[in-house]
């Protein structure tokens, strides 16, 4: 069995892979939306293909939950899943990309927040220190990466705050259940109570997609989003809250721009004018992931 140690390096291991999965999906899903599938249509299918494999999944464990924690399960399932995944793309169709990143950097800094007062997190002076450096991060690279805001409005970008604030919720929530139940559990209930509050926003742009007409690419893309960017990242993410605090969770955000802007790097062959800017934005980032990540002498990995 793993030590403690050798599980906090799996959870901070998984952390990373799910914000690269969310960093390529910027890439992917943009491709996809509106052309192949609307905004609304693509979270049906997300939470309907979860659905599809966390049930059989559950089925096999057969894992009871409490009457008890019912009401924090419905919670999670409409933060986590419901809330944060419309607000986020319908909130990204009414403003701009700036607009949207500078307010998904209250994220972590709402994390920090929540745990100390819902769950009784300790606020670690490098805790701290990490979200602000992660925070001075991300801001440097989505300023410099454009100077015009575009398309931007008040109600797409109040969209994107609840989304920012949902997720937070979430991330907070989800932690208790995570010391009695495995995370695919936890996810099939989630992904159950959200799909109650998708499936009417989603099914007339689900219905009108030409499905036959797909091409193989386009194919690979939504499974790729149903699969990676839903099914394995929630799963991932959830699992690590087992070991780490929410504020470890919430701060891997920081590196989504990053890694979102290599993987553009990577598609377009280099031609992004990558220099010195970008590259103290991104170790500002690391810095800050390390310094709320690292392992307190005094406390045990994933303790409160």
């Amino acid at each position: 069995m793993p030590s403690p140690l050798d599980r906090r390096s799996l959870a901070l291991a998984a952390l990373f892979f799910v914000n690269l999965l969310y960093g390529i999906n910027y890439v992917v899903a943009k491709g996809l939306m509106p052309g192949v599938i609307g905004p609304s249509g693509l979270i049906l299918l997300r939470v309907a293909g979860a659905n599809l494999l966390f049930w059989p999944m559950w089925l096999l464990k057969r894992e009871r939950v409490a009457w008890s924690d019912a009401k924090r399960l419905v919670l999670c399932g409409v933060s986590g899943v419901a809330i944060n995944q419309l607000m986020f793309f319908h909130g990204l169709m009414r403003t701009s990309p700036v607009h949207a990143s500078i307010i998904m950097v209250a994220t972590p800094i709402l994390v920090l927040v929540l745990s100390g007062v819902l769950i009784g997190e300790r606020i670690t002076r490098n805790k701290a220190l990490g979200v602000g450096l992660g925070a001075v991060g991300a801001l440097m690279l989505i300023f410099h990466g454009t100077a015009h805001n575009d398309g931007a409005t008040m109600l797409g970008d109040l969209f994107i705050l609840i989304n920012a604030s949902s997720y937070a919720i979430f991330l907070v929530m989800v932690k208790p259940l995570m010391s009695k139940y495995s995370a695919v559990t936890v996810m099939a209930w989630c992904f159950l109570v959200g799909s109650v509050i998708v499936v009417p926003f989603g099914l007339h742009e689900f219905s009108v997609v030409d499905w036959p007409g797909l091409t193989w690419p386009q194919i690979g893309g939504l499974a790729f989003v149903v699969v990676m960017v839903t099914f394995v990242a929630y799963l991932l993410n959830t699992w690590a809250l087992r070991v780490v605090q929410p504020s470890v969770a919430g701060t891997f955000i920081y590196l989504q721009p990053v890694l979102a802007l290599l993987t553009a790097y990577v598609v377009m062959d280099g031609d992004l004018g990558l220099g010195w800017p970008q590259f103290t934005s991104a170790a500002c980032i690391f810095v800050g992931v390390w310094l709320v990540g690292r392992r307190e002498k005094r406390s045990v990995a994933g303790s409160p």
